[in-house]
């Protein structure tokens, strides 16, 4: 998952456009700033795109000065959308997800750990693995909630074992991507839900795409950031994880920037 941008808190690449001159110094930046004890991470201005950066210390800061939670300061003052997290953790709720009490469970690109908090208040998991490339982010949410940190390679979950986890999570991840990481990643989500568990995630699909959204987005998006969002059409998610012995139970839209994802619910029945 080395290519792959972290979890839940949107960043990412320098545009294409901005040449290799400014990609050096881009690189010189992110070097300096490792070496002073910050690491680059998504940005969580979802309106702003995946070319903004922020430090790990600076967004703890501040959370911390704002007398927030992390997840909170997100939602409330970076997105501008105050109870997000919570909405997405209480359809899953209602819908039945945490029910069963999943004891084995993975997520993608946990980033500060917002979605991750709220999910093991729902349930009391023997095992939550994390697949997270942003080192500071990771190690943080180790120590603060106990989880086990895998280690990132491609758009893989090499380190999981075929069926053994019960459920999958990847929140405001696939967003962000490119068409092919995003496949990539549905065959290994796949691969490691053992029969009878079940994947959730979130993309956008035609559902969130109509044309007043459409022209939101392109008006009020954010200059420059033509690589988010990442659309997906739903009939190719329910299709391919059919191949996959995954049958669709649910889908529901999140808030998301100017305008919604959808979150779709899959139960593995083979």
């Amino acid at each position: 998952m080395l290519r792959a941008l972290s979890g839940n808190d949107l960043g990412g690449r320098p545009p294409r456009a901005a040449g290799r001159g400014l990609s050096v110094v881009k690189s010189g930046v992110r070097r300096l700033l490792r070496r002073a004890g910050f690491d680059i991470v998504r940005s969580t201005d979802n309106r702003g795109g995946v070319d903004d950066f922020i430090p790990f210390e600076a967004t703890m800061r501040a959370a911390r000065a704002a007398g927030l939670s992390v997840g909170d300061y997100i939602d409330e003052v970076m997105n501008g959308t105050p109870g997000a997290t919570e909405s997405t953790i209480g359809e899953l709720r209602a819908l039945g997800v945490f029910e069963a009490g999943p004891d084995a469970v993975l997520e993608i690109g946990p980033g500060s750990g917002r979605y991750l908090e709220k999910t093991l208040k729902e349930c009391a998991p023997g095992r939550y693995e994390i697949y997270e490339t942003a080192a500071p982010w990771a190690e943080y949410l180790v120590e603060t909630f106990g989880v086990v940190a895998r280690p990132t390679e491609g758009f893989a979950l090499a380190a999981t074992p075929d069926g053994s986890i019960d459920l999958v999570l990847a929140h405001k991840v696939f967003n962000t991507l490119t068409f092919l990481g995003t496949s990539r990643y549905f065959f290994e989500m796949a691969r490691v839900t053992r029969p009878g568990g079940r994947i959730v995630f979130d993309v956008m699909t035609e559902t969130c795409l109509d044309p007043d959204t459409m022209r939101a987005w392109a008006t009020q998006g954010g200059a420059g950031h033509d690589s988010y969002p990442a659309a997906m059409p739903r009939r190719t998610c329910v299709d391919l994880f059919a191949t996959l012995g995954c049958t669709l139970e649910a889908g529901f839209l999140a808030p998301m920037g100017v305008a919604s994802t959808e979150v779709l619910v899959f139960a593995k029945t083979a």
